[in-house]
């Protein structure tokens, strides 16, 4: 089977929609990941990458998000008390048709989230997408620094392949390493099955006031 590149849809799950993004999502989106906690783990470069307010942040997402490149998706609950909120966001990138590779990267969940099944069911149904398209390899990264990142990934079921030393300057300037995990497609079943045994006791997320 070729790789091809999924088109932007509705993905379904148990207690997440994730749907592509729009402008309409940048409130909710802010209010969700616009936190200094976020952005210390890497996400937008880092702490310094934090915008000052909600019309600076609208105007760096959809600057800095690969419209062209990938499919940013923004992750709503659907199940539990807080069903409809917006939680975070995540993207399925870097298509490489000829190689069959894609990337999972771009990720921010509110903190309230942390720990919770929103981030395996959105790797779930991002990850199904990809090998359903043909794709053999989706790499998922960090910064070598974040321990909680890295920890989750490895909880996915992804594989540690090495760190890119001095990849890409942090927002304050300073240089950053790249822990680097994949998922093949040979190992997507126990993967899944892994992922949806982990989700099949848990329970919907509830945001608190």
């Amino acid at each position: 089977m070729s790789a091809t590149r999924p088109e932007r849809r509705v993905l379904e799950g148990r207690f997440v929609r994730l749907e592509p993004l729009t402008r309409e999502h940048l409130p909710g989106l802010w209010r969700a990941i616009g936190h200094p906690e976020v952005f210390a783990g890497g996400y937008g470069g880092g702490p310094a990458g934090l915008p000052a307010d909600e019309k600076a942040f609208a105007e760096w997402v959809w600057r800095s998000m690969p419209h062209e490149a990938g499919n940013t998706y923004v992750a709503r609950l659907t199940a539990g008390p807080d069903a409809g909120e917006v939680v975070g966001s995540s993207t399925l990138t870097d298509f490489d048709l000829h190689h069959e590779t894609a990337h999972i990267g771009y990720t921010a969940w509110d903190p309230r989230v942390w720990a919770s099944p929103v981030n395996p069911e959105a790797k779930l149904l991002m990850l199904g997408e990809a090998f359903d398209h043909g794709f053999g390899r989706v790499k998922l990264q960090a910064d070598a620094r974040n321990e909680r990142s890295r920890a989750a990934i490895l909880k996915l079921g992804a594989t540690f392949e090495g760190v890119l030393r001095r990849h890409r300057r942090r927002a304050d300037g300073s240089w950053r390493d790249t822990a680097v995990y994949s998922v093949l497609v040979d190992e997507w079943p126990a993967v899944r099955a892994a992922l949806q045994a982990r989700l099949a006791d848990a329970s919907p997320p509830r945001l608190g006031r």
